[in-house]
């Protein structure tokens, strides 16, 4: 985005007799995009470790969901941001405080189980928590338990609109300034 600004791309993407939320899509799309690319080569640098995936293909299938609607969530939500702020300086460091708190009140990198207190609390919060538990189930298990599968989906959804329409939102701000 800021880049765009900055050679004035940006200005002429926002006079194109286009919709809006195409505008927003596309951002959003190419954010998701670059992150099957890295997580399909993550993947076929694992086959080379043995890793297997235990839910076998539909377990496969709804890690690539989940990963689909997260990227969608995370590049929506940066997008609107990056709207919000007025340069990549203020932009790194919001998107640091944000992003690093998030990953670490998450599961990704300790047992949910074993926390009390509010540490228990915020984590349990963390809407991340359920995605990382979500995906880590379908490595590991070789049944899929669909209502947890589900609810994460639900709430990757919700998550997903409330991004996106934050996003327009900020887009058509950005034009009548």
């Amino acid at each position: 985005n800021y880049l765009m600004k900055t050679d004035g791309s940006f200005y002429r993407v926002l006079i194109a007799p286009v919709p809006r939320s195409s505008i927003v899509l596309g951002q959003v799309l190419e954010a998701v995009g670059c992150a099957f690319f890295e997580v399909a080569m993550m993947y076929l640098v694992s086959l080379f470790f043995a890793v297997k995936i235990a839910s076998g293909l539909e377990g496969l299938l709804f890690m690539a969901l989940l990963v689909l609607m997260t990227a969608f969530f995370i590049a929506g939500l940066t997008y609107a941001i990056s709207l919000c702020l007025p340069n990549e300086v203020v932009y790194e460091t919001v998107m640091n405080a944000v992003v690093l708190p998030i990953f670490f009140l998450s599961t990704a990198l300790f047992p949910a189980d074993r926390l009390s207190g509010g540490l228990a609390i915020a984590v349990k919060l963390n809407p991340f928590t359920h995605i990382i538990t979500a995906l880590r189930d379908l490595i590991l298990q070789k049944n899929i338990v669909i209502k947890d599968i589900l609810g994460a989906i639900l709430l990757l959804a919700i998550m997903c609109l409330i991004s996106f329409t934050w996003a327009l939102r900020r887009l058509k701000k950005q034009i009548s300034l």
